[in-house]
């Protein structure tokens, strides 16, 4: 977007004029204001934005997010240890179980790459 600058950004945004990113199509959804706001309302509960809001807090999702990755990296290492002892001859079964473990444990190190990354930002602001 060449000439895209701070000054013509809100004529932009208020367009509705946007691209789809999956598809690079021009959408005009013909937005307005308002409905952003009650949008975002929904999504936050108010438009101050509560910090309480119905449904886990963000330290009980990582839990149960790091409580599974360990539990995937447990029965990957059993479906090993069953192979190695002779318990079972699926190869198959104990490889998807040990790359279902890997699977999880990238992402779950990218997360914790992005967490980091945005606790460095937050720190890096000027009160």
């Amino acid at each position: 977007m060449d000439g895209f600058t701070v000054k013509n950004a809100s004529q932009f945004l208020n367009s509705g004029s946007y691209l789809d990113q999956k598809s690079l199509r021009v959408d005009n959804t013909g937005l307005d204001s308002s409905s952003s706001i009650s949008k975002t309302k929904d999504l936050n509960g108010s438009v101050t934005g509560d910090s309480q809001v119905a449904g886990k807090s963000f330290s009980d999702t990582l839990n149960d997010a790091i409580n599974s990755v360990n539990q995937l990296q447990k029965s990957s290492d059993k479906a090993a240890q069953d192979l190695a002892t002779g318990k079972t001859d699926n190869v198959a079964d104990v490889m998807i179980a040990a790359e279902k473990a890997d699977i999880a444990l990238r992402v779950m190190v990218q997360v914790r790459n992005k967490i980091v990354d945005a606790y460095s930002e937050i720190m890096k602001m000027q009160v």
